[in-house]
């Protein structure tokens, strides 16, 4: 970085990056805001420099970050640097919006896989399986408190929930893959306005009506559920745990191809934005019904039956 206007905007980016991190790291409340903005200085400065550059600029935020948040503060700037640089750089090469939310998506998921595998080895760190005790001892409790009021639990509903609790230990994958896509969307949603208004020129999404999925993905659906009902493997098999894992991430996307399907109908019909809210939020609990319209929608073309009536 010999140049003096990238050496001047390199340093700016890193003292931004120092005071979001020690913000992020220290202040609770606060610290949830600038999360949200973490990423920003290395994707904006990734997004206008050459890739080498930003890699530079990516081992000095994680420098900074350590002398100025200790040791506490290296993941962060990890995580954040390295989905920052990837995104600059596919924004740099004016690539599309889904490939650009495919990459940084792995980034990210990247980052939490060997971040989870280092807290276990090197710390005997696992916040997944400690989540599942306290999950265990609050409903052992709820359990004692109610055999003492003189009532009896009911068995399916403990053998309900010690089932649930076995599903988050075999669907970590799943939970991971989804924290992370959700965490790159949210980092989009925040970041991208912030960097138009810079004068960088981002790429952009269809609108959340027009989103579809392929319909290969409905035969995807079908081929794990036909494999779930004809193998039925037994719970610790590696085949029960790739194909629940597979059937879960296919069900998420066939809710999301839902309520795309919900906004579709209700931009034919020209319902308000109001109403679009609420009925999503009532649509809350009802997702099974949700991901059965999406599957109608995939496999029979509603949108296009629709707009023929239109």
């Amino acid at each position: 970085m010999k140049n003096p206007r990238i050496l001047t905007e390199g340093a700016l980016m890193l003292a931004i990056f120092a005071v979001l991190t020690l913000i992020t790291v220290y202040i609770p409340v606060i610290g949830i805001v600038s999360s949200l903005v973490l990423i920003f200085p290395v994707l904006y400065f990734a997004s206008r420099y050459a890739l080498r550059t930003s890699l530079i600029l990516l081992v000095g935020s994680i420098l900074i970050s350590f002398i100025m948040g200790s040791i506490l503060a290296i993941p962060l700037a990890i995580i954040y640097g390295t989905t920052g640089v990837v995104m600059g750089w596919f924004i740099k090469e004016k690539k599309s919006k889904i490939s650009l939310l495919i990459a940084s998506g792995f980034t990210l998921l990247i980052n939490l896989v060997i971040q989870y595998v280092v807290s276990i080895i090197f710390f005997d760190f696992d916040f997944i399986n400690d989540m599942i005790k306290i999950l265990e001892k609050s409903f052992d409790q709820s359990s004692e408190l109610m055999k003492s009021l003189g009532q009896t639990p009911d068995p399916k509903v403990i053998d309900q929930m010690n089932s649930y609790l076995d599903m988050i230990g075999v669907l970590t994958p799943s939970l991971f893959l989804m924290m992370a896509f959700i965490n790159a969307i949210i980092i989009i949603w925040v970041n991208f306005p912030i960097l138009r208004r810079l004068g960088v020129e981002t790429p952009k999404f269809k609108p959340f009506r027009e989103w579809q999925l392929p319909k290969s993905f409905l035969w995807y659906y079908l081929i794990i559920l036909i494999l779930s009902i004809v193998l039925q493997p037994e719970k610790g098999d590696y085949s029960f745990w790739a194909l629940q894992n597979l059937s879960y991430v296919l069900q998420v996307l066939m809710i999301v191809q839902g309520f795309s399907f919900i906004y579709y109908f209700a931009y034919i019909k020209k319902w308000p934005k109001g109403i679009v809210i609420l009925l999503t939020i009532l649509s809350l609990p009802l997702l099974p019904i949700i991901r059965i319209l999406g599957i109608i929608d995939l496999g029979f073309d509603l949108r296009q039956r629709l707009q023929r009536k239109s």
